[in-house]
């Protein structure tokens, strides 16, 4: 069996204000096995060990070359870019402004 990974930049969640640590590129390994739960306690566990690592790189072209030079199967998901919407305070009071 081979191991398969999936590069990615992950995403700015609802915690964050600033844009930080999101220029660095993230390979995690696709599960090898399912989760199995625990019926007494709840808790979701699994044996595969691969599932707890996560590299982080500075360019995609570096993930990428470890993923060659280590024989690991490999997505790219490139991110969506942020449009940026910028309007002044003033333009809440506009005349023209469209009222909904």
């Amino acid at each position: 069996m081979s191991l398969k990974a999936r590069i990615y930049r992950p995403a700015k969640n609802a915690m964050q204000s600033g844009r930080r640590n999101m220029k660095k590129w993230r390979l995690d390994y696709t599960p090898m096995t399912a989760r199995s739960g625990d019926p007494l306690m709840g808790w979701t566990g699994s044996s595969d060990m691969t599932s707890q690592v996560s590299l982080k790189f500075d360019d995609k072209e570096s993930a990428i070359a470890y993923c060659e030079a280590n024989g690991i199967d490999y997505s790219v998901f490139e991110p969506r870019e942020r449009k940026l919407n910028i309007k002044a305070y003033a333009d809440n009071f506009a005349f023209n402004r469209v009222r909904g």
